[in-house]
């Protein structure tokens, strides 16, 4: 099967190359993201993280992919990771300068936190009142270090879901955050980026968006060795 008709549930990898093994169970035509979106029907754009796009880049990624695709795109480094949260509402706009020209086809924002950065309420709500002024759709945090377990009042306020990601940084049993969106990133265990999941894994992650009545992701980070594609092939086949 595939997604191109689903409203809310989002199946896909991280970016889009396909091992050369994987390439029959797509369409033979196209650019490696048109190939790519003709099974899944969403991507995480990690490359966003590292450096800018032009928005007519982001323009001619959103033309090449069907209508029900959808985007999540990583928040810059230098956002999170060099600045910290704080003094950076000019980066925080021209990011979004940049990706919201993939139009309806954004469908989320990550936010990945350095596990070195703890968690401070005051900075926290003025970072996320400034992602709002500039973008209102849904936008999710992957934080990893323990003191953010006490931000889900902030997160609430400001409408932010928490990624559920394995292997999960904080241990958490539950996530934080707005409930009314969910997001899994699986980066691979035992081995973070290379590990493939088993059967028993994929069957409860295909059971879990089966049974999703809000929106949910679910990317395959675990890219390194080739298991994300194939791995997210399992889930789609269990939908």
């Amino acid at each position: 099967m595939t997604l191109d008709q689903d409203t809310h549930r989002y199946l896909g990898c991280a970016g889009w190359s396909l091992p050369r093994e994987q390439w029959p169970h797509f369409a033979e035509d196209g650019t490696h993201l048109q190939r790519y979106a003709s099974r899944f029907n969403a991507v995480e754009i990690n490359s966003s993280f590292y450096r800018p796009h032009r928005p007519a880049t982001y323009a001619r990624w959103a033309a090449s992919v069907p209508a029900s695709f959808r985007f999540c795109v990583k928040m810059p480094r230098q956002i999170t990771h060099d600045a910290r949260l704080v003094n950076c509402e000019a980066d925080i706009r021209a990011f979004f300068e940049q990706c919201s020209a993939l139009g309806d086809r954004l469908g989320c924002i990550l936010v990945q936190l350095p596990p070195s950065l703890a968690y401070e309420e005051a900075t926290a709500s003025r970072f996320f009142q400034q992602v709002r002024l500039f973008h209102e759709g849904p936008v999710v945090l992957e934080p990893r270090h323990r003191s953010w377990l006490a931000a889900g009042p902030v997160l609430m306020a400001a409408h932010i879901g928490w990624v559920q990601a394995d292997p999960a940084p904080l241990g958490e049993a539950q996530p934080l955050g707005w409930p009314e969106l969910l997001y899994w990133r699986l980066h691979g265990t035992p081995r973070v980026y290379y590990s493939a999941y088993g059967s028993d894994v994929l069957g409860a992650m295909s059971a879990r968006l089966r049974q999703a009545q809000v929106p949910a992701w679910c990317i395959f980070d675990n890219t390194a060795a080739g298991a994300a594609v194939p791995n997210a092939l399992d889930v789609l086949s269990g939908l």
